[in-house]
């Protein structure tokens, strides 16, 4: 028999009633039922159920033992009687009657339980990772990412694409995020940089003649946390692909991140129409570039409905240019009672409130009327017009947001998903995804500069010609895939051609030297043949979150750092020793 088990603690059954047996675990509870003892003994397999009486030789020895405790058990596989039987375990039949118990780890008193679905802060929680882990949910969220990346790493194997490893340790490029430098000791006064993504190497490697790479790879970006992305590091399936269009990469991804959303989701639908939706247009409709297509509520412009209206507050902004009016259509929402408790939502926000329309029955049993002080401003023709335009009916409602969209149309995205949420329109159960496509190449800074809005790399749709007008008019083969309000993939197709990558960046205000400078090993690579190429990758810890139907990343993380960016358990960021920093040429300046 070995040293330590002859099963795991998910092995055994009735098949194996009257062996002998060893096993070896953490002990999950002690239960003492009046001169009979039970352990629920866990490992990471499962549980079993051990039973020792004082006819036992184990009898004191268990007395003795608390939770978390590793131990041995020596025993007999018994059936249990059939009153007894835990059919929510695979050995919820039998259990062991120890005949001898042997410590092998004694655990001091537990700062926090194993045992049950207590919720405790957060911090004591990454302080004492390691117990954390223990606990079931956690515990099946850890093999639920496990099986998820092995499942992705076979579905791009058999799409024809190979892994590669790319390096950890390389030069500073502008991802859209902070760096993470690293100083070099052999070259003072210089830096490294942590990767925020393979971007340029898994590039070079397109321009090496390797036709389809993908790696599970780890990147790391300096950022401002969020409960949906970690604030240091990160791990994405990174995918590229030579002679490649858009649609190419579309039909090579959507097979490997549906398939792994039926696999291991199958209780809930995974929607196979992925739309493609222009990223003016999911700004308009939705109010994000991410948008849960599970709520139904599209919102329109309206705004000639109010031009010249008897509502003086939208009538005189659309008399300024670029203003507009939008409206969140609410079916069933036609209510005082709802669009009092929105308006209040609204105030919320930051915004003095939102105007609305709803239609009821009219008091004279006429037919339908409009109802709510918009309506008595503007009118019934107006208002019928409206009604028509938005598809509502009578118990329907609409709200109305004015002024510049990039200034409301973050918070009308979001009242579109209160709306759903509270009218019980939002779709329960499934997964709908969409492609994000025609990204603008550049934005405007708050100095007013011109800058890369998304990707730096990406091919501008029509070329050096589109460079030669208005930056801010620029489309990009850049795309997001969306999944219920998420990002879980960025990608675009690459700009391959030296002339037109030196032209883009020198709109974005780096020359012709800073360009050679932080990228030399892509410009010299593209001089010398480079095929049209074009990728991609997928956030895993995201795509796990959803899988786990966590709202939280750092359920999904195995040792995350917390919101401040700081690892508990392990203590970082630390402070080095004078003796590091004198070898490195660097001395650390007080914050003032």
């Amino acid at each position: 028999m070995h040293a330590y088990r002859s099963h795991t603690c998910a092995d055994l059954n009735t098949a194996h009633v009257g062996n002998e047996v060893r096993l070896s675990g953490w002990v999950h509870r002690v239960r003492d039922h009046g001169g009979v003892l039970f352990i629920d003994l866990r490992d990471h397999y499962g549980i079993t159920q051990v039973l020792a009486d004082s006819d036992s030789a184990a009898f004191k020895d268990i007395e003795k033992v608390r939770a978390e405790w590793v131990v041995q058990i020596e025993g007999r596989v018994k059936a249990r009687d059939a009153s007894l039987v835990n059919p929510k375990l695979p050995t919820g039949e039998i259990e062991v009657y120890a005949m001898g118990l042997r410590v092998l780890g004694e655990a001091a008193e537990l700062p926090m339980p194993v045992f049950g679905d207590v919720d405790y802060p957060e911090e004591t929680r990454l302080t004492y990772r390691f117990l954390d882990l223990r606990r079931e949910k956690l515990h099946r969220n850890m093999m639920l990412r496990s099986n998820v990346v092995r499942s992705m790493r076979k579905r791009m194997w058999d799409q024809g694409f190979n892994e590669f490893q790319t390096p950890i340790i390389t030069a500073s490029s502008p991802e859209g995020a902070r760096d993470f430098l690293v100083p070099s000791r052999l070259h003072p006064g210089k830096f490294y940089a942590l990767p925020q993504a393979p971007q340029q190497f898994k590039q070079l490697i397109m321009v090496a003649g390797f036709d389809r790479y993908f790696q599970i790879a780890p990147c790391f970006r300096d950022e401002d946390p969020r409960a949906d992305r970690s604030p240091t590091d990160f791990y994405q399936l990174d995918i590229e692909m030579s002679f490649v269009e858009q649609e190419d990469v579309f039909a090579a991804v959507q097979p490997v991140v549906q398939g792994i959303f039926e696999e291991f989701a199958p209780e809930k639908k995974t929607y196979a129409d992925w739309p493609l939706i222009a990223y003016r247009d999911s700004l308009k409709w939705y109010g994000s570039d991410k948008p849960d297509l599970r709520n139904p509520i599209k919102m329109q412009d309206v705004s000639e409905h109010f031009a010249g209206s008897g509502f003086a507050i939208f009538a005189k902004l659309l008399e300024q240019p670029g203003n507009e009016v939008r409206a969140i259509p609410a079916p069933t929402g036609g209510s005082r009672k709802f669009c009092d408790r929105m308006n209040a939502f609204a105030q919320k926000e930051g915004l003095p409130g939102m105007g609305y329309i709803f239609w009821r029955k009219a008091e004279d049993g006429s037919g339908m009327e409009a109802a709510g002080p918009l309506a008595k401003n503007i009118g019934p023709e107006r208002t019928e017009a409206i009604r028509v335009q938005l598809g509502l009916g009578e118990g329907d409602a609409a709200f109305f947001l004015g002024g510049k969209p990039e200034a409301f149309e973050a918070t009308a995205g979001r009242a579109r998903n209160e709306i759903g949420r509270e009218l019980g329109l939002t779709e329960q159960n499934c997964f709908k995804f969409a492609w994000i496509v025609d990204f603008p190449m550049y934005e405007k800074t708050d100095e007013g500069k011109i800058d890369f809005s998304h990707n730096p790399f990406s091919m501008p749709q029509g070329g050096m010609d589109a460079l030669n007008g208005d930056p801010l008019k620029v489309y990009a083969y850049q795309y997001d895939l969306a999944c219920n309000g998420y990002e879980l993939i960025s990608g675009g197709i690459r700009n391959h051609k030296p002339e037109i990558m030196f032209k883009a960046f020198e709109l974005a205000g780096y020359p012709h030297s800073e360009v050679e400078k932080r990228f030399g090993g892509m410009v010299k690579a593209f001089k010398y043949g480079a095929p049209p190429h074009g990728g991609c990758a997928a956030g895993i810890d995201r795509i796990v979150m959803l899988l786990a139907d966590e709202a939280n990343i750092r359920e999904v993380i195995m040792f995350p750092m917390n919101q401040r960016a700081e690892d508990l358990l392990m203590g970082a960021p630390s402070e080095p020793m004078n003796a590091q920093l004198r070898e490195l040429s660097l001395r650390v300046v007080p914050k003032e």
